[in-house]
């Protein structure tokens, strides 16, 4: 569905966008990620025809979109970060504006218009001015509003960006569900919400890809040290060498102590787990334990390891 081959963005001496090569198949959910200033919200710019690159090429459904660019676009539904809405318009009124500007007319208009309020949500507040609505839904109209003409491709820039945890994770399972009929590439930096939602991620920072693949992938590959939390009823300094002697332990960190019980975190090798050992130590030492976890790695722990500046 997108297929983007060596493409880059310059401003003068900056490189915004630096020679990006990847591809998103068809009907697959990908989340597009990176810090502030890595060169996401530029791609995606590019991607949906409002910015010409410096070099390289961008095929959407097998369009050029900078030679085919009407072609390509009538693939694609791109939601901005801040939504630009009317907000002396209703939210049907709004819809059938944009519905119009791309080309639809009459019945089949107002079929669009009707399916894009029902799957967003929207039915219940068609008659409402914009300027009334909440953050969540003035999100949903824009959502909407990508959605009218019924693209193959929806290129969604921050679709959470400002709403409540109870919004957020409504627009996640609509996001879920237009993944079941549409290629979808989201930009956003609630990497919790990329772990639920997507079957693929891409991670840039200044303006090169930095790693590519499913969220288990990208944390499976992970180099940095895994975690393991434990509370000993032990003298924090004894128990402390005991464990950091042990094999695959790399730091042992007393975070607190009271009422005579430790809790340490153990930094451990990576794909490694050193939970059997630890609970040996104890026994030998007759400490009495309470606490014995192992921190599944996450998706956030990938994001500070490649993107992090020290």
């Amino acid at each position: 569905m997108i297929d983007v081959r060596n493409l880059s963005k310059r401003y003068g001496r900056h490189t915004a966008v630096n020679d990006l090569t990847f591809e998103v198949g068809a009907g697959k959910i990908v989340g597009f990620l990176g810090p502030n200033g890595a060169g996401k919200t530029t791609t995606l710019r590019m991607l949906t025809g409002y910015l010409p690159p410096s070099s390289g090429s961008a095929n959407i459904a097998g369009y050029d979109i900078f030679r085919q660019s009407l072609k390509a676009r009538r693939n694609i539904g791109y939601m901005p970060e801040n939504v630009p809405l009317y907000d002396d318009m209703r939210v049907r009124e709004y819809l059938k504006y944009r519905a119009q500007i791309k080309g639809l007319k009459g019945k089949q208009a107002r079929t669009n218009i009707a399916e894009a309020m029902d799957l967003c949500g929207l039915t219940h507040v068609r008659r409402k001015m914009i300027k009334t609505l909440s953050k969540g839904y003035r999100q949903r109209v824009g959502l909407a509003d990508a959605l009218v003409h019924k693209p193959d491709l929806l290129i969604l820039d921050e679709p959470t960006n400002g709403l409540d945890p109870n919004q957020i994770r409504s627009i996640r399972n609509l996001i879920k569900r237009l993944g079941e009929t549409h290629t979808i590439l989201v930009s956003t930096h609630i990497l919790h919400e990329v772990e639920m939602t997507c079957d693929h991620v891409i991670i840039i920072d200044e303006g090169k890809i930095k790693a590519t693949g499913s969220p288990a992938e990208l944390v499976h590959n992970m180099r940095t040290a895994g975690k393991i939390t434990v509370e000993l009823l032990a003298d924090a300094e004894t128990a402390a060498g005991a464990i950091g002697r042990l094999e695959h332990v790399k730091k042992v960190i007393t975070e607190t102590t009271s009422d005579e019980w430790s809790k340490f975190s153990v930094l451990v090798d990576s794909g490694t787990d050193t939970r059997e050992r630890i609970a040996n130590i104890a026994s030998q030492y007759g400490w009495p334990m309470r606490t014995l976890h192992r921190q599944k790695s996450t998706l956030e722990e990938v994001f500070v390891e490649l993107t992090r500046k020290d």
